[in-house]
């Protein structure tokens, strides 16, 4: 018998490279609430780490792109550092329910994209100072 797929009782199935895998957090917004700024949003993915890197996933660059729209909604595209990631099942769904938290966002779709593959040189330069790779 091959353990190679199984998953943990309560972990998050891992994401098969190729294939879309999205996850959500957070509700829709009350109307007349202010809508968050892309700072606010930043902020919030500030806040992830990857659990092997002491860089936050935002300046690792893990973080392809972003989107608010006119109702607080957050549709994010992500990457991982290696499709074989150990938490690469999970991190998606931190990374929503990070945004979600920032005061002003509705609902938050997290999709991770498999191409480009991520490189150090998508790294911020406080990530490379931080690393060591400057």
């Amino acid at each position: 018998m091959s353990f190679e797929n199984a998953i943990t009782p309560g972990a998050a199935p891992a994401p098969v490279e190729g294939e879309d895998f999205i996850v959500t957090a957070g509700e829709a917004l009350a109307e007349g609430v202010a809508i968050a700024g892309e700072e606010a949003v930043i902020e919030a993915f500030r806040t992830v780490f990857d659990p092997e890197i002491p860089v936050n996933i935002y300046d690792l660059g893990l973080i392809y792109g972003f989107r608010i729209d006119d109702r607080g909604g957050v549709k994010v595209e992500m990457s991982l550092t290696a499709p074989g990631c150990p938490v690469a099942g999970e991190l998606p769904q931190w990374v929503a329910d990070a945004a979600a938290k920032a005061e002003g966002t509705g609902e938050v779709e997290v999709k991770l994209v498999w191409e480009p593959g991520w490189t150090p040189e998508l790294m911020s330069e406080d990530a490379k100072l931080a690393l060591g790779m400057m």
